[in-house]
């Protein structure tokens, strides 16, 4: 029913997490989890998180919790804002308390490395018997915060639920649309990490902006040859879990994957721009895991490649433009 309260509980008390939390809390009661007891005091006691979003009051009715058994025990909805590499144990350790029909809804952008899984795949690996969905979009977390605009997709198999879960993430002006590709939603939100690395790249180099334009642009030729080979639908990735979160990450500021790919352009390396940062850029771990599935797909992805390869340190940002425009186009519906 539209205005039936939830339990909702979001693991992950990043910028993206408390930001969710914050959304729901509006109209549900809401618990954010993290490990950090003085940060959870805080989002108590104060309605701040600091670490991440010093500039923003959180709702009062915001419960924030180090108690994993706590936060989970009784949820109906059950969000999870881990970065991919701790996604699985995070599950893992929340699993004694999850019910059996609570829904399971991803917020992380990336792929686990080592089984190359879809977060929903790791949910049903983990939480076998759960309904698991994902949310996406264009959804920049200080943007949001500020009261601004934004637009996201849920995305799961059966429908019902992702209308369920619309109604629970809707407020305000965060419009949420239901999909029921759930491939191509994951793929989308994954992939457009390794473009944006690239698109900051063009920044830090100082290419302008026909070039970056020119690869945010064939960079959606290579996530969508990607995702469709995965199985995820074209006009998914057109759409606000492609094209609108695509665009969203390799312009702004706010941005992690762009800024990391902007450090890298200007000639630092890859390990002083991780050490400074407080937030995990997942496009760095997910370059890798492209390339893999590409080579599993068969498929050219030249923009992946060299991003994986200045990740890897192989080539500078400067090397990967001039290795690029060495590549010969052919007819633009094909790759390179």
């Amino acid at each position: 029913m539209p205005n039936q309260r939830y339990k909702v509980t979001v693991l992950g008390s990043g910028s993206w997490g408390t930001t969710v939390a914050s959304l729901v809390a509006k109209k549900h009661l809401t618990t954010l989890y993290g490990r950090d007891e003085e940060q959870m005091r805080e989002i108590r006691e104060d309605h701040r998180n600091s670490k991440y979003l010093a500039d923003y009051e959180l709702p009062a009715n915001l419960h924030g919790t180090a108690d994993l058994e706590e936060a989970v025990t009784g949820a109906h909805v059950l969000v999870v804002g881990v970065p991919s590499h701790a996604f699985r144990t995070t599950l893992e350790a929340a699993k004694p308390f999850v019910h059996p029909w609570v829904p399971v809804v991803s917020l992380t952008k990336g792929l686990e490395a080592e089984s190359m899984m879809r977060m929903t795949e790791v949910i049903k690996d983990v939480l076998p018997g759960r309904p698991a969905a994902a949310l996406s979009g264009p959804n920049l977390a200080k943007e949001i915060m500020a009261g601004q605009a934004a637009a996201s997709v849920v995305a799961t198999h059966d429908l019902e639920v992702a209308e369920a879960l619309q109604r629970v993430f809707q407020h305000g002006l965060f419009r949420v649309y239901t999909n029921h590709d759930v491939i191509g939603v994951e793929m989308g939100g994954a992939l457009k990490n390794v473009i944006a690395i690239s698109a900051g790249m063009a920044e830090g180099l100082s290419v302008g902006d026909n070039t970056r334009s020119a690869v945010i642009t064939r960079g959606l030729a290579e996530l969508s040859r990607l995702g469709e080979a995965m199985g995820g639908e074209a006009a998914t990735f057109a759409g606000l879990a492609g094209l609108g979160d695509l665009v969203a990450t390799c312009v702004s500021k706010h941005s992690r994957n762009r800024y990391v790919g902007e450090q890298l352009g200007q000639g630092r390396s890859l390990e002083d721009i991780l050490d400074e940062m407080n937030m995990v850029a997942e496009g760095v771990k997910t370059a890798g895991s492209v390339m893999t599935l590409a080579h599993r797909h068969d498929l050219d992805l030249p923009i992946c490649e060299q991003v994986d390869r200045v990740i890897r340190g192989e080539i500078t940002g400067d090397a990967a433009y001039r290795g690029l425009y060495r590549w010969q186009p052919g007819h633009e519906a094909e790759p390179g």
